[in-house]
């Protein structure tokens, strides 16, 4: 009976699970996530952050690795290890890298009680030296970010209801290409 009794008082001490939030809302938390997990991954340098924000059997596909990643923690461990190849004396010592999403091409779609799907694209850039003289006679030249590539990508976020929030289940990365020339060039087929 004090068995029953105290399972009793443990279960209603529990926080009901949390339903999932109505469609603006989860755009605008799904945006701020989006944001903080490409931070960590790539400008913050932070696993541990990475770790936080997907599912305990996450998987990344790419289209030019396959499946590049099964598991958060492996996820999160890869983050690691390229931050620390990027500290002094490592093989990719004072490597810098960003994405930035293209502006309006996000969209959220729900997916039932479960989830989410987001879609975009993105841009990839890395952190270079610009030659003096690059834009006029007077350019002393600096570090610059150059934009190295783009992609499409797709992510599905779990609503997790006991914690009450969203973690990203998979992530689908295709349509990888070249950064288009800038200034853009002249078309040759007279279009």
């Amino acid at each position: 009976m004090i068995t029953a009794l105290a399972l009793l008082i443990a279960q209603s001490a529990a926080p009901a699970p949390a339903p999932i939030p109505p469609l603006d809302t989860a755009r605008e938390t799904i945006a701020a996530q989006d944001g903080a997990l490409f931070w960590a991954a790539f400008e913050g340098c932070d696993g541990e952050k990475v770790r936080r924000y997907v599912t305990d059997d996450f998987r990344m596909i790419h289209d030019l690795g396959g499946l590049v990643v099964e598991g958060g923690d492996a996820f999160a461990g890869q983050i690691a290890q390229s931050c620390n190849d990027r500290e002094e004396g490592g093989p990719q010592e004072g490597y810098l890298n960003r994405r930035l999403l293209v502006p309006g091409t996000r969209q959220v779609t729900p997916l039932g009680d479960w989830g989410v799907l987001e879609r975009g694209w993105h841009t990839f850039h890395e952190r270079r030296m610009r030659p003096a003289g690059t834009y006029d006679a007077n350019d002393p030249g600096g570090p610059t970010w150059v934009q190295v590539g783009g992609a499409r990508y797709i992510h599905v976020w779990r609503w997790m209801s006991e914690e009450g929030r969203f973690r990203l289940a998979e992530s689908i990365s295709v349509d990888h290409g070249a950064a288009p020339a800038y200034p853009p060039q002249p078309s040759t087929s007279g279009g």
